[in-house]
């Protein structure tokens, strides 16, 4: 049961659909399956030579939906059936410009899709192999539909919705349109000067279309050049939405314009776009992100000698690889990220082999290209580390060998671990301490 992903039942209430992913261990490549359970047993529906998420009947209960792809990423980015029969599953939105990032279906025969597009979150209706934009919020995002599971009960749905502006709250629908019915945080916000968050686009050399999210501190200038932090996002099949981002606002609060790049192999904008990352995440995703840097720069808004560089997890790697590719930025924060692929794959508690699916004893050489450890004599940049001791999805050892390469070097380093803190901190204290430890650092190497 732990290999369990999705379940769902099925319109009479007689059988349950199980979607389920091979384990990590003991699996070098991805699979998953569909079974229908009934009280007389398990028959398999489909194998899916990739992952998968989210699993839904759709047609009356003649087929099951669910999101999986087709690129060399593990991320599912499309809307999929299969007859509740048995068959072979048909990819229904082969081109689609967004990443369908799961599906679930209530009661009453409706399918709901969790759609990316871009730098918003919105939930589509998936119907007669079509999906069509079902609702949205005003410049932010609805997720995460929620229902009862009895199809006696009414069929009202409930959403969380976000924006820059506000933190997470809870709306429900009345028709196609949303009314918030919480309004948490607010008050505390309303006594917080706020500045500008804006999506903005922009061209890599290479002519690829980018999208970031820029947020200003309160009472920006417009003219006026200002201290400038690059913090592109983990994942790394992920991506930034307009919401309110607590490390963005933190860091604008001291001062800073701050930039969330959309990189090659973020969700929201196609396969092709999220596929780019495969083999490439030291290349064709560091271009991208410092190119975010070159806009901010050339647009007015970032001081060229005054840069810096944070970011979390996939975001922790791309910090460490930047500063042994580049010694433009003046200070830099790498938390959980990953700096030696080598060991990495083979340890990190889920698949990370969409990343590079090759074999390391075959040839060794793809995985130490972007190790930042096989680097560690080029950096200049002073690198604070930031690690969970109990982190199962990036070990502790990733930030530990490359603090203490940095420190035989005589290079600036400092790393703080957080005992029996997963991936991210969750003790209030631990995260206070993140905190005060970024700005220190900031404070103290890029005045």
């Amino acid at each position: 049961m732990k290999d369990v992903n999705g379940i769902a039942w099925s319109p009479d209430g007689t059988q349950i659909a199980v979607l389920s992913q091979s384990p990590h261990i003991g699996h070098h490549d991805v699979n998953s399956s569909v079974d229908v359970c009934t009280a007389t047993g398990t028959r398999r529906i489909a194998e899916i030579p990739n992952s998968s998420s989210g699993i839904a009947w759709t047609s009356a209960g003649r087929e099951l939906a669910f999101a999986s792809t087709t690129t060399s990423v593990l991320t599912p980015d499309h809307v999929w059936t299969v007859p509740a029969g048995g068959g072979s599953p048909v990819d229904r939105t082969p081109r689609l410009n967004g990443t369908a990032a799961t599906v679930k279906n209530d009661p009453h025969g409706n399918v709901w899709v969790e759609m990316h597009r871009g730098v918003q979150m919105e939930v589509d209706n998936y119907q007669d192999g079509a999906l069509k934009t079902a609702f949205r919020w005003p410049a932010g995002n609805v997720n995460d539909p929620i229902f009862s599971p009895l199809s006696s009960a009414p069929e009202a749905l409930a959403f969380a919705v976000s924006d820059p502006m506000h933190a997470t709250n809870v709306a429900v629908n009345d028709g196609a349109s949303l009314n918030r019915i919480t309004h948490e945080g607010d008050d505390t916000l309303a006594d917080v000067d706020l500045g500008e968050v804006r999506a903005v686009n922009w061209t890599a050399k290479d002519g690829t279309k980018l999208q970031g999210i820029l947020t200003f501190p309160a009472h920006y200038t417009a003219g006026t050049k200002y201290k400038f932090l690059n913090l592109p996002h983990g994942g790394p099949e992920a991506n930034d939405t307009l919401q309110f981002d607590v490390f963005a606002r933190i860091i604008a609060g001291q001062g800073y314009v701050v930039m969330q790049p959309q990189y090659r192999g973020s969700t929201g904008y196609g396969s092709e776009f999220l596929n780019a990352l495969y083999q490439s995440f030291g290349d064709v995703a560091y271009r991208d992100v410092d190119s975010a840097t070159d806009y901010a720069i050339a647009q007015g808004w970032a001081d060229p000698n005054r840069l810096a560089m944070f970011g979390w997890s996939g975001g922790g790697f791309m910090t460490a690889w930047t500063v042994t590719q580049t010694n433009r930025y003046r200070a830099a924060i790498e938390g959980a990220g990953i700096t030696d692929w080598l060991s990495f794959i083979p340890t990190s508690d889920i698949p990370q082999t969409d990343y590079d699916a090759r074999l390391q004893e075959k040839d060794p050489a793809p995985f130490l290209r972007y190790s930042a450890v096989m680097y560690a004599d080029r950096v200049t940049t002073p690198l604070l580390i930031l690690q969970g001791e109990a982190d199962r999805r990036v070990p502790v050892l990733q930030g530990r060998e490359f603090f203490i390469l940095l420190a035989e070097r005589g290079k600036t380093v400092r790393m703080v671990t957080y005992p029996g803190s997963p991936h991210f901190p969750r003790l209030a204290e631990q995260r206070r301490n993140v905190v005060g430890e970024i700005s220190n650092w900031l404070a103290k190497y890029n005045p």
